[in-house]
């Protein structure tokens, strides 16, 4: 992939095991936080029902959707829960100087 590197937020803005919604033009993305200092991204939406993912809950790298409680790998997007059946796009991430950054 070669797309443009977007400034999400500082490391501190994300607390650990959790995820917060990114939004830019018409996209939504979910940035995730595992443990002390690995970052994910990945589409902001579920592909069941376009529920926004930021809003769900984070448990040992699954991402557990708010509206259905479809489940999908946070950092391969692959599906791991019904009625979750299309996996989500992922973006590579990048620390730079405190902040997270998303390949998009």
């Amino acid at each position: 992939m070669s797309g443009t590197w977007l400034e999400v937020c500082g490391t501190d803005d994300i607390d650990a095991d959790d995820v917060v919604r990114f939004d830019h033009g018409d996209r939504t993305f979910a940035v995730y936080r595992l443990g002390k200092d690995r970052y994910c991204a990945t589409d902001g939406l579920c592909t069941h029902e376009d529920a926004h993912l930021a809003e769900g809950f984070v448990d040992g790298g699954i991402i557990e959707c708010p509206k259905h409680n479809g489940r999908f790998d946070i950092c391969t997007g692959a599906p791991k829960g019904v009625p979750v059946t299309v996996g989500l796009r992922t973006y590579p991430t990048r620390v730079e100087g405190g902040r997270v950054f998303i390949e998009a």
